[in-house]
């Protein structure tokens, strides 16, 4: 008897592309495309995987695919909504956004609001490696505490960047949606449910994943998943959902792990176990950990110290 065909289980972000090896964000959009299957139509803002998926005159994707400006994806995405709608075809499939955090919590910002306010049923989203990658390393809105960017070096006057990360997930919230997620590629089953549930809701959705970058962070490319699950059991990247206004159904961290055992995998935090002073760095970055799990979890953290 033949098996039941499954287009889930088929890749629809093509292998040959030319992203390097262990890349997350490549990693976050298979699994993405795996979660939707084929019936979506995908606005990608301009970055890494713009550039490493449609070397003219091929393509990666195996869905209709658009790509316009770094800032306009959202909008993009809304005229497609908006078309799909006046043609009587929007039951062909799901409009979905995928940019990274440069074109989200930075040059993408008004857009996505629009977007966001307008109530488009588009599913938005970000693949978070923390920086603008594709043009170098640049810092970013998403860039977290102490991490050294080539805008943000470390040196003599600078630990390297100066400010926590934006805070998008509250900010998308903060439109009224209906949902809003945050999730890793470290799991796999845990993004493609948030992506499903996504995709299926009626009216706008933002997700943000974890996808980390072993060139701008600066790790060996075999650790992509074991960074990325590390980030969410030291409390320095928290997977949670909000349904209509609601935080729910947050991730718990039952053995919390000491932030230094991810930022010493990492070259971009390098300076921190050398420079005078950097000692002190890791131990407020370990007071954000404590109190990111004190907040969504509304409880204290476990026995990591600053």
């Amino acid at each position: 008897m033949q098996a039941k065909y499954d287009e889930r289980s088929i890749d629809l972000f093509a292998s040959g592309h030319k992203a390097c090896a262990g890349c997350g964000p490549a990693l976050t959009i298979q699994a993405i495309l795996r979660a939707t299957g084929a019936n979506v139509f995908i606005a990608n803002a301009t970055g890494c995987m713009e550039v490493i998926s449609t070397q003219y005159p091929q393509s990666a994707w195996k869905v209709p695919w658009i790509h316009s400006l770094f800032e306009n994806a959202a909008a993009v995405a809304s005229g497609i909504e908006i078309a799909l709608k006046a043609l009587n075809r929007s039951e062909e499939g799901k409009v979905v956004v995928i940019a990274g955090d440069g074109g989200t919590v930075d040059i993408g910002m008004q857009a996505i609001s629009g977007m966001l306010e307008r109530g488009h049923d588009i599913c938005y989203i970000c693949y978070d490696n923390e920086a603008y990658m594709n043009t170098g390393n640049q810092r970013s809105g998403s860039t977290p505490l102490d991490a050294s960017t080539t805008t943000s070096p470390f040196g003599k006057r600078s630990f390297g960047n100066d400010r926590p990360k934006k805070n998008m997930p509250a900010i998308a919230a903060a439109h009224g949606i209906p949902y809003v997620a945050t999730s890793s590629v470290g799991y796999p089953r845990d993004l493609a449910k948030k992506v499903q549930k996504g995709v299926s809701v009626s009216g706008p959705a933002y997700l943000q994943i974890l996808a980390p970058c072993n060139i701008g962070w600066g790790f060996d490319s075999a650790k992509t998943i074991e960074i990325a699950r590390l980030a969410v059991e030291t409390g320095l990247w928290m997977m949670y959902e909000i349904v209509d206004g609601e935080l729910t159904n947050v991730m718990k961290v039952r053995n919390q792990q000491p932030v230094e055992d991810y930022l010493k995998l990492q070259k971009r935090f390098a300076h921190l176990f050398k420079m005078p002073g950097g000692g002190a760095q890791i131990k407020l970055i370990q007071e954000y950990a404590n109190e990111n799990l004190k907040r969504y979890t509304q409880k204290e953290a476990g026995e990591i110290k600053p």
